[in-house]
């Protein structure tokens, strides 16, 4: 995982959901014809700007707004099973992301039916508009459809997307791939109706970095939703644009090609394209272990990605303290533990950054993201690179050990604690400390 995605790529890829970001878009002609009308001309265009030839007819239909929370509800029975939504939501509510109450899967569907404007589904190979909104939100929307059935012709979406099924930091970042490239091809062609080119105009690619930036009240599902789920939902429209722009910038139309041939492999490759452009890939950190490991069984488990991490110090630290720090991640890795008798829920979470120093930083701000997800917060003992201590599900134990942070969350007891990587001395450290 890339913490929990696992939902939102099941039901918006196989129907991926143009997002209704396209205000900030230049406007298509005035005197746009309908809807179909202009399909041809429109591919022609994606064509001509991309290299890449259209290879058939693309299938499309028209369905009606109320026919979209229907089709999301069945999409998410046929894809994704009950224990998998409840992982996926028990993992949120354990990082801090999402308060106790929180519903995952009616959350997601609320959101995607708020805001989508279209859709391609690739299964189908069919593209399907939404029977609502303005016509210029239509005319955008067609287009960002048609670039993703242009792509699902030379490089099989479906399958590009399954190579990366273990990994959803991985997907997430195929995601951006995916929607970034629909989504610059839509900007370049509506921006080259009005004489102009992204390729010449950095202040239309700026502006276009900020359409997340959705006014308050406009989507009120969305602005209720907790900030991960925003800031996922929009990451791959958002980034994975500005990522795509800078890998045409550097490869001309070659770009279309390579970013599926040769994906980013992380949500930081997005984040930083000279990352994937050196081809600098993540590690994956041990972790910390817990002492009755017999008693618990493995329930869910994941990478946790410089994205992840962003949100979590964004929402916990502030904004300043997660743009100086999460791009010194280097790698993140979680796994949940379950009780085989109790159904107790442990977190075993580890994370490795640029340097020591880094890892210091992030050790003291991931106390600040400790004392902010619970209402009980007791320090034990607290050293240079150890704090325990109680939280509202159980002990903790925090450790920075040279450039990596480890932590275990919701113990029953500081013994449970005395396992790990490290070895020698834990159990010195934490077991006159906790109480």
């Amino acid at each position: 995982m890339a913490l929990p995605k696992k939902l939102l790529l099941a039901i918006v890829l196989p129907a991926a959901a143009a997002l209704v970001l396209y205000a900030q878009a230049p406007a298509p002609p005035a005197k746009a014809d309908p809807v179909f009308a202009a399909l041809d001309e429109i591919m022609s265009e994606l064509s001509r700007i991309s290299g890449l030839k259209p290879l058939g007819p693309v299938q499309y239909d028209m369905i009606p707004k109320a026919r979209v929370k229907p089709f999301l509800e069945e999409r998410v029975k046929e894809v994704i099973k009950p224990e998998e939504i409840r992982a996926e939501e028990t993992a949120l509510k354990k990082f801090g992301f999402a308060p106790p109450e929180f519903d995952l899967a009616k959350t997601t569907v609320d959101l995607l039916s708020e805001q989508v404007a279209a859709f391609y589904d690739f299964r189908k190979k069919k593209l399907f508009m939404i029977d609502a909104g303005s016509d210029m939100v239509q005319h955008s929307a067609l287009v960002h459809e048609l670039a993703h059935a242009l792509a699902d012709q030379h490089f099989h979406l479906e399958k590009f997307i399954d190579r990366a099924s273990k990994n959803d930091d991985g997907s997430l970042a195929r995601l951006a791939v995916m929607e970034g490239q629909a989504s610059w091809l839509m900007s370049e062609y509506l921006t080259q109706k009005t004489g102009q080119s992204l390729k010449d105009a950095p202040v239309l690619v700026k502006l276009m970095s900020h359409a997340s930036d959705v006014p308050a009240g406009q989507f009120p599902v969305f602005d209720r939703a907790p900030l991960y789920l925003r800031e996922t939902l929009l990451f791959p429209y958002t980034q994975g644009m500005l990522f795509q722009h800078a890998v045409v910038e550097k490869l001309g139309k070659a770009a279309f090609t390579e970013v599926f041939r040769r994906p980013p492999t992380t949500t930081q490759q997005i984040l930083h394209p000279d990352m994937y452009f050196h081809n600098l890939k993540a590690v994956r950190p041990a972790l910390p272990e817990i002492a009755d490991h017999r008693n618990y069984r493995a329930f869910t488990d994941g990478e946790v990605g410089e994205l992840d991490h962003s949100i979590l110090l964004r929402q916990y630290a502030g904004r300043e303290q997660a743009e100086a720090l999460a791009p010194e991640w280097r790698g993140g890795f979680f796994r949940l533990l379950e009780g085989k008798r109790d159904k107790r829920m442990v977190l075993a979470y580890a994370s490795t950054w640029s340097g020591p120093e880094a890892a210091r930083k992030f050790f003291a701000l991931y106390q600040k993201v400790l004392a902010g997800k619970w209402k009980t917060f007791e320090v034990a003992s607290r050293g240079e690179d150890l704090v325990a201590g109680r939280g509202d599900d159980g002990f903790f134990l925090l450790r920075r050990d040279g450039s990596s942070v480890t932590s275990l969350e919701g113990m029953a007891s500081p013994k449970d604690a005395v396992r790990s990587p490290q070895g020698a001395g834990l159990e010195q450290a934490v077991e006159p400390a906790i109480h």
